[in-house]
């Protein structure tokens, strides 16, 4: 009989300056007063994110140019279907995730298997836990790096997992970011399903930094620090003495190191942001809600666009707004007239537009 999860870890120098950093810019970027529009529209921006590096990480192919196109309907990229299918999934699951996070209620067995479901199949179905032994393989020989516990284990200790998370969120005095480090570490090391772990592992972070409190306003993207540091998360995540769960010291090992490794990596993350929410402080643009009443509700939709460039083509729009290339036209015309933009390129065939001056510093 297993023991109840009982994690094994040290808060060193480096996880404290890790949750110090967080709590200063989670303070700041709570406090900063953004418009339902451009909540929106970065809100959008990080979910694309999101989706591009938690789908890399797995050997996805896709660039977050043609990411953003799939999701948008536009893109079809002849030989990467399953490409394709895995973003959409991912993207799907991931407002599955921000949503059941604004709800009253904890972790579950049943959200962890309806997450799954959804990445995996794109259906919110829940999914059964494996039947059967997997293994984990080194790309390049083929080698054994992990080999998880047996199937006939996994349910206890996936009831074991929510329980302890529901435990100590209840007691309140373990900081939120450990919960949600320590709780990636044990999905990955359960190795509940036969394929898409990784990808459960990092919403079901999602989820309890969303839900408890870290979500920050849904504009970051912790996925693009794995994706970078790749390496180093593999290393967070290999710990113990062996490959093999039972024999390898894996279910009681010290896992100080995956824990300062996601510290580090949400503290880059709220830093970024943070940066971004100084600069327009110090242009004077913190409030824009008196400028953007100005605008009707497509050009509010519009001005995510700009957060990637400074100028646009009438083919954004169209894509944007999924309108023929002739009406993008005449939006960009009519938005010209109205001051909202104005012509970079005067070009007929490769005309590009920027915004005005009124609304430029929007993204200083």
């Amino acid at each position: 009989m297993h023991q109840d999860f009982q994690p094994v870890y040290r808060i060193t120098p480096v996880i404290t300056k890790a949750l110090m950093s967080i709590e200063a810019d989670r303070q700041v970027i709570t406090d900063l007063p953004m418009t339902p529009g451009l909540l929106q529209s970065l809100r959008e921006s990080a979910r694309l994110i999101s989706t591009h590096y938690s789908t890399q990480i797995e050997g996805n192919r896709l660039t977050q140019a043609q990411v953003k196109e799939v999701i948008e309907g536009a893109g079809r990229f002849p030989g990467r279907e399953r490409d394709e299918v895995e973003v959409r999934n991912y993207f799907r699951a991931l407002e599955f995730v921000e949503s059941q996070a604004r709800e009253p209620k904890g972790i579950s067995e049943s959200l962890i298997q309806r997450i799954h479901g959804l990445t995996y199949h794109g259906r919110p179905t829940p999914t059964t836990y494996r039947d059967g032994q997997n293994v984990i393989r080194n790309s390049q020989d083929g080698g054994i790096v992990y080999m998880p516990p047996e199937a006939s284990d996994v349910p206890m200790l996936m009831e074991q997992l929510v329980c302890w998370v529901d435990g100590e969120v209840l007691k309140d005095e373990l900081p939120v970011p450990i919960i949600a480090a320590l709780a990636h570490y044990q999905f990955a090391t359960i190795h509940p399903y036969y394929d898409g772990n990784g990808r459960t592992a990092r919403l079901l972070t999602t989820f309890i930094l969303h839900r408890y409190g870290y979500g920050l306003k849904g504009i970051y993207a912790l996925e693009a620090y794995y994706a970078r540091q790749l390496d180093d998360y593999y290393n967070a995540l290999t710990v113990g003495e062996g490959h093999n769960y039972y024999v390898g010291n894996r279910a009681n090992a010290d896992v100080t190191g995956f824990i300062e490794y996601f510290g580090k990596g949400m503290a880059e993350s709220f830093a970024k942001v943070r940066q971004q929410a100084s600069r327009q402080k110090s242009l004077g643009q913190t409030d824009q809600s008196s400028i953007l009443r100005k605008l009707s509700p497509p050009q509010r939709q519009a001005l995510a666009l700009f957060r990637e460039c400074i100028e646009i083509g009438a083919k954004d729009v169209a894509t944007l707004f999924k309108v023929s290339p002739r009406q993008a036209s005449r939006y960009c015309q009519q938005w010209v007239e109205q001051g909202f933009l104005v012509v970079a390129d005067p070009a007929k065939r490769s005309r590009r537009y920027r915004l005005s001056s009124d609304y430029e510093n929007l993204f200083s």
